[in-house]
């Protein structure tokens, strides 16, 4: 198997259909009035929402804009809402600073220098806004995770990690690009870098410091069983950085499974 870019290729109207159709018996089997969903202006959510629209009709999708004062950016709420706009969906838009300044003064041991876990306080208060107008609107959540990040773990346990569907999380990043490309999404939109706005000026390819298009065929190697030293022979790259997204994977399996219990009795 030779690891170059065509490897990653889909029928994406064909994943149109497929991803469309789960979420359409996902809900009914549910009974649920439709899908609730954080629409940032990033490509994860831009795809969801566009699928959930395809899958249901605009009218059972509430999207809801949840910008806050440390990193809101115009241009991520007008890219939102162009999305929206596009595809027809209803959107709310819940300004959580005063919510996250509340939580930060309740922690006796709050520390703002560290971003990491403020930033993890940032992505689980959207959650439970968005788990609010789900059980109050007899909604589900809609979670916007792709298998690049889920496998690397790069998301918040708890927090944009969770969900009751995750349409896209078998896709990797560069796939959703091209999906998103075939749902006639604006490309300006569909290859934005991508961020999920824990702290300002944050990009998930300088955290992760890799590019998606090596990630996804590091990741797909990994996947189908190659060696590192094979992966790394192929892509004209260094071992070390595929043991390196190896590691990553493997660490983060804790935040991939539902919590863990001793078993009592057999």
């Amino acid at each position: 198997m030779k690891l170059t870019p065509s490897v990653l290729n889909l029928d994406f109207f064909e994943v149109e259909t497929k991803i469309t159709r789960f979420i359409n018996e996902y809900v009914t089997s549910n009974q649920a009035e439709g899908v609730v969903l954080g629409l940032s202006g990033g490509i994860d959510s831009a795809v969801v929402a566009a699928l959930c629209s395809k899958a249901l009709g605009n009218k059972k999708v509430l999207a809801l804009l949840l910008p806050e004062r440390e990193t809101r950016k115009q241009k991520d709420i007008d890219d939102a809402e162009t999305i929206a706009k596009q595809f027809n969906i209803e959107t709310q838009t819940i300004d959580i600073t005063h919510a996250l300044e509340g939580v930060y003064t309740t922690i006796p041991i709050y520390d703002p220098k560290n971003q990491i876990c403020k930033g993890n306080i940032k992505a689980r208060t959207r959650m439970i806004i968005l788990y609010y107008y789900a059980n109050k609107l007899n909604k589900i959540v809609c979670g916007g995770s792709d298998k690049s990040e889920t496998l690397m773990g790069y998301f918040t346990k708890w927090g944009d990690g969770a969900a009751d569907i995750s349409p896209i999380r078998d896709l990797y990043k560069t796939q959703v690009r091209k999906l998103a490309i075939n749902l006639g999404i604006p490309e300006n939109i569909a290859l934005k870098p991508a961020t999920p706005s824990l702290w300002p000026n944050q990009t998930a390819e300088e955290e992760l410091g890799i590019k998606y298009e090596t990630l996804d065929l590091i990741l797909y190697g990994l996947e189908k069983f190659m060696t590192p030293k094979e992966i790394a022979n192929q892509l004209n790259i260094e071992q070390n950085t595929i043991e390196t997204v190896k590691k990553r994977w493997l660490h983060n399996e804790h935040k991939r499974q539902i919590p863990i219990a001793p078993k009592l009795r057999p």
